[in-house]
């Protein structure tokens, strides 16, 4: 009998849209820093506490992190809830554990989840994008998500840049957790909970923007400790807005649209709210029970059937609104939100995807891709003081601009690799 037979295969755990087949056929009996260079095909490898390799099944491309059974299966289980509540996050696909050499020693578990194309970590940003103000973009977006999960109850207990990974959002940037194995789901936070994740925030972040300094990726005079109260100021008002309790007369009940109106600005939406009056019926109390949120990427996809992150829909709907506003569609009258917006997926969206040449799709998610097409436009039209036509504006942006764009759907670091 060969020795290979006499090695226990693995235990594997998957999800429904996992292939367990292919994902068994790995070396398992091999740590993951020893895989041969063939199954990797390139892709990069991750910087981590742990060892991480990516592999490509079928059209999906994985990432394996390396680390004890018990912790990658908590990891695995904390995802998958985590995802059910809709955060933002990477989805876990696998989790492996039982695994031996061949000789029979024990080695570390799994936990595999899916690669977030055209996410990017900070540091690539910092390497490649020189638009003003990216650190500060980058730690609004953290705050956002860290508002995020607090609202569903969950303490991440090691808030950082480094656990993230950043999307392009229109002009700002979508924050997804990437790291969770020291979080702790729960019902409800405490103040006290909260207050922790921020402390460890502040201090790690302070970290992160040392770590850029020293590879002199952001100006020798920039305040580490700046970037960490930003966070918390940021997350201090979002919190705020969306959670307080307002108290207010029975003659004001205009007050309560006004507070949706500002929360659906911050791309929320009140899903259930809570109203009482007070023993003499004078006043009002105001409490939020439901929050939720991609306001404006619900509504889009409502409208048009397009998946696209919260700032890239608010800019698709403003596109959709100046769209509707031209004379050639203002004629028809008739025509309700949701018939104009079949018009603009024809007459604007489609024409422009459909354009994109194969060699360039991995540019950007089309999302984005939309968002700075518009940009494009808008500078063109300011330039020329006219109008630019769409198919005109189209060729123009795909050659002057998509195309010297660096391709992001996978990122690799060839610096480090």
């Amino acid at each position: 009998m060969s020795t290979d037979a006499a090695v226990p295969a693995p235990e594997i755990h998957t999800i429904h849209n996992a292939d367990h087949a292919a994902l068994a056929e790995l070396p398992w009996h091999l740590p993951l820093a020893e895989w041969p260079e063939k199954l990797l095909g390139g892709l990069p490898r991750g910087i981590s506490r742990h060892v991480v390799r990516y592999v490509e099944i079928g059209d999906e491309v994985l990432a394996i992190k390396e680390t004890d059974d018990a912790q990658a299966l908590r990891e695995f289980d904390i995802l998958g809830a985590l995802g059910n509540l809709d955060v933002p996050l990477v989805e876990p696909r696998a989790v492996v554990g039982g695994r031996r050499t061949e000789s029979g020693k024990k080695l570390k578990g799994a936990l595999i989840t899916a690669y977030l194309e055209f996410s990017l970590p900070y540091r690539a940003l910092f390497s490649r994008d020189l638009a003003q103000d990216t650190g500060g973009r980058l730690v609004d977006a953290l705050a956002v998500l860290l508002v995020r999960l607090h609202l569903v109850g969950f303490y991440w207990g090691d808030v950082s840049l480094s656990n993230t990974l950043f999307r392009r959002d229109a002009d700002a940037y979508a924050a997804y957790v990437v790291d969770a194995e020291t979080g702790e789901l729960h019902d409800q936070l405490s103040d006290g909970q909260r207050n922790m994740d921020l402390r460890i925030a502040r201090m790690n972040i302070a970290g992160d923007f040392l770590d850029l300094q020293a590879a002199g990726l952001v100006a020798p005079e920039t305040d580490p400790l700046a970037a960490g109260e930003r966070l918390c100021e940021s997350y201090n008002a979002l919190w705020a807005e969306l959670t307080r309790v307002e108290e207010f007369s029975v003659n004001e009940r205009w007050r309560i649209d006004e507070r949706i109106r500002r929360l659906n600005d911050l791309g929320f939406d009140l899903g259930e709210l809570t109203v009482t009056t007070d023993i003499d019926g004078i006043s009002l109390l105001v409490s939020p029970k439901v929050v939720e949120p991609n306001h404006h990427s619900r509504r889009l996809l409502r409208l048009t059937g397009i998946g696209a992150n919260e700032n890239q829909a608010r800019a698709m709907l403003n596109d959709l609104d100046s769209f509707r506003s031209a004379p050639e569609i203002a004629e028809f009258d008739e025509l309700d939100e949701s018939q104009a917006a079949r018009h603009w997926l024809e007459e604007v969206y489609k024409p422009l995807i459909q354009a994109i040449p194969e060699n360039l799709t991995r540019k950007l998610e089309p999302g984005q891709i939309f968002y700075e097409f518009a940009e494009h436009r808008r500078t063109m039209a300011r330039a020329r003081q006219r109008d630019i036509p769409t198919m005109e504006a189209i060729a123009y942006f795909i050659v002057d601009y998509l195309a010297n764009l660096p391709d992001e759907i996978r990122y690799v670091d060839s610096e480090k690799f």
